[in-house]
């Protein structure tokens, strides 16, 4: 039998002592199976609860006719009879329609809404709706209502404390919601500063470019801006290059290090060298290195000239149109066996600034947008663990 202890969650508001009680979700909620064609369609996913179909990328295609399709109303909480082991519930801020697949459930008056919503995806839910549905396999798996009505679950007898905790997650949704945002602005921004910021195919000046610079750009080849660089060592860091995280510390990788051998063949990295994964340039597996360090021999390392910039290259290297033509200067037959060697690396033109101070603005611009994303990156995983971490702990 469950003690008295068990019934509380690990953390709660400090109003609230009163342990938990056990319900079946029988008593709180009633199937509703009200028919209407003339609401407006609403859809139900593991990744964004209810809203109007019309929000969503995919087509509405609800068939022939509407006239099956199930009335919701604001508060009614909706599951998807086929996903409901993933997750495809929430309570609805809408009303409308649904189609006939989902189950529509209408909480009695003990029962909050927003509270359930959050209570019916946790992992320990998810787990119960397994053992519960129908069918013989996870694609086949059907949650009738009268099996969710059998389910048990612990819960506050204080409505009180179910709206504050209600409440509570939806600010920090709403929070995160923000943060997402403003992440997501910021990618886009970016991307449209890279395509503005460096001249298109046929054109000698970019777009966009700051105030002091009128010089068009000039033509120059790879090679009169980089040498390549074959130094050995075994005795510095190993470092990687990805397409997501440019260069980086091999130990700051999940994946586990596994040099081989021997690191006698590595090649030596300084800082501001342009490295290049050889089996992986035509993705965009480029940057220049803000570390000394060493790299397997399948990458090249290359040393600028004085008059090249490695941070305006580490941008202008990964752009779209530098990437097609890795595609067409690699050796292979497929773009998995394909190999940029340096020797045709430095026979591919790009068209750059003359002057080195506008290469430096460049850079530095994108520098500083780069540590902008990354902050609001940060921001927004350390509230999804924040928000995690409180669903592990609020609940019993």
């Amino acid at each position: 039998m469950m003690t008295e202890q068990a019934k509380v969650p690990a953390i709660r508001f400090a109003d609230f002592t009163d342990p938990w009680e056990q319900r079946k979700l029988g008593e709180l909620f009633v199937e509703s199976d009200g028919r209407s064609s003339e609401l407006e369609i609403l859809s139900v996913s593991v990744a964004n609860g209810i809203y109007p179909a019309s929000e969503s990328d995919k087509a509405i295609n609800p068939g022939a006719s509407l006239a099956k399709y199930k009335v919701v109303n604001k508060g009614d909480v909706v599951y998807n009879s086929m996903r409901m082991w993933q997750g495809a519930v929430d309570s609805s801020l809408y009303r409308g329609i649904v189609s006939p697949a989902y189950v529509v459930s209408r909480p009695v008056s003990e029962a909050i809404p927003r509270f359930f919503a959050r209570m019916l995806r946790l992992p320990m839910m998810l787990k119960q709706y397994q053992k519960t549905s129908q069918g013989n396999s996870k694609d086949t798996q059907i949650l009738k209502f009268e099996e969710f009505a059998r389910i048990g679950v612990l819960m506050p007898v204080s409505i009180l404390e179910q709206k504050s905790i209600a409440s509570m997650f939806d600010r920090l949704d709403d929070l995160i919601t923000l943060h997402q945002r403003k992440y997501d602005k910021l990618v886009i921004f970016e991307k449209s500063m890279l395509e503005k910021m460096f001249p298109k195919d046929g054109e000698s000046v970019p777009g966009i470019r700051f105030a002091d610079f009128t010089d068009p750009w000039e033509q120059r080849k790879l090679g009169e801006l980089f040498v390549e660089s074959d130094g050995r060592s075994s005795e510095l860091e190993i470092l990687s290059v990805s397409v997501a995280n440019g260069i980086y510390p091999a130990s700051e990788s999940d994946k586990a290090i596994n040099p081989g051998a021997s690191l006698a063949k590595y090649k030596v990295v300084n800082k501001g060298d342009v490295v290049y994964n050889s089996m992986r340039m035509w993705q965009g597996a480029v940057d220049s290195s803000l570390y000394r360090g060493i790299v397997s021999p399948a990458y090249v390392v290359s040393r600028p000239v004085s008059e090249a910039i490695p941070r305006f290259f580490a941008r202008m290297l990964r752009l779209p149109m530098m990437l097609k033509q890795y595609q067409k200067t690699s050796q292979g037959n497929s773009k998995d066996t394909q190999i940029l060697k340096f020797e045709e690396f430095a026979r591919i033109g790009v068209l750059m600034p003359v002057s080195i101070l506008e290469q430096k603005s460049i850079a530095s611009m994108f520098d500083r947008l780069d540590d902008l994303i990354t902050l609001h990156q940060r921001k927004l995983e350390l509230l999804q663990n924040i928000k995690k971490s409180l669903l592990d702990k609020m609940f019993v």
